[in-house]
Parts: C-alpha cells; structure tokens; sequence
C-alpha cells in the first residue's frame, strides 16, 4: 500500500469514528435534556376561581401563577414571568404563585418576588399548568388562562402584557373562557 493511499484510508476511519462519537453525544443529550412538544389543546375556565378572603375586593391589579415543579412546560414561561415581574411590579401590579398541591418544588430566585398562596378557592378545578389568572383593581376576575400559545412564552406571543396594560389603563378586560394549544400539564392527577 501506498503512503497516499494509507494516509487517506486513516483519515476516512477517523472522520467516521467522529462522526459516531457525535451520533451517539447528540443522541445521550436529546434523549436526556430534550422532550417533544405535542400540541396539547385546553379549555381554560376561571368560572370557580376566586381570590382568598384577604385579597377579595378592590386593589392593585393582581396576577396569580399556577406551576408545577414536575411539568417541564414551566421552564419555557419562567424567563418571561420574571420580566413581567421587572416590569408591572413597580406600577402596583401584586404577584402571587400558587403551586400544584402534593407537589414539591421551589420557584427559581429570579421570581422570589412572587407571594406563595397556600390556596385559592376553586384552584382545584383548574385544567393545566402553567397558567394564570388575572384580577382587576374591583377584584374582578379579568382573564383565566395560559400564558400564550404554543411551545414558548415571550413578550412577542404572551396574552398577558396586553391584559396588564389594558387593565393598568383603567380598560375593561374580561377574558375568563379561553381555548389553547400549548404545552401544558395537568393539574390534577385524574386527568390525562
């Protein structure tokens, strides 16, 4: 064999032996870190919802998080909650995150300025989370639902900072019945 020929013959090998390596790395980490999104439809609707005895009645604009620290649909809304945080608190806008019952689990720092309820009457019934309810300054429930449709949630397809502005120009918004495709996990352990 010829010098020419071995030199290739050796660089072909390596470059497959590489290229191997790369299936298999990218294979670990997609099987491990990624997950697929399916299109998972919810009916959203804030008729049992109602705020704690304590916080019912005329106020501050009040948001209300609902989160599972199991569903990995949380990670793809908390950047966002973060920056509505950043944004709305400073206008009087009060957050407040209620957390799946029987989970266990802790919100990142970034939204240690969200109030832990233990409860909200009617919570039990909501479908899925990620969500969040949304009560004007005469405690009315203003909107009920998800935070926006599909895999993500930014400030280019979220529901929720036109509803917080709309409210924080003193407009009437009454969005408490919504339909939506997301990714989303159930709230109770009955339902699919």
């Amino acid at each position: 064999m010829r010098p020419h020929y071995r030199t290739t013959l050796l660089a072909s090998l390596l470059a497959l032996v590489c290229a191997g390596v790369l299936w298999a790395a990218y294979d670990w980490f997609q099987g491990r870190y990624l997950r697929a999104f399916s299109s998972h439809t919810a009916v959203f609707s804030g008729d049992p919802l109602s705020l704690p005895a304590n916080l019912a009645g005329p106020g501050a604009i009040r948001v209300v998080h609902f989160w599972d620290p199991a569903c990995p649909c949380n990670v793809g809304n908390q950047q966002h909650l973060a920056e509505l945080l950043e944004h709305f608190a400073p206008q009087g806008v009060e957050f407040y995150a209620v957390q799946k019952p029987g989970s266990q689990g802790q919100l990142p720092s970034t939204l240690s300025g969200l109030k832990i309820l233990d409860t909200l009457p009617g919570s039990e019934q909501i479908p899925v989370s990620p969500a969040v309810a949304i009560w004007d300054r005469s405690g009315k429930l203003a909107y009920f639902g998800p935070y926006s449709e599909g895999l993500t949630c930014n400030s280019s397809n979220s529901f929720i900072e036109p509803i917080l502005q709309a409210l924080s120009e003193g407009r009437a918004v009454n969005a408490t019945h919504t339909l939506a495709v997301g990714c989303y996990c159930s709230w109770t352990s009955h339902q699919p």
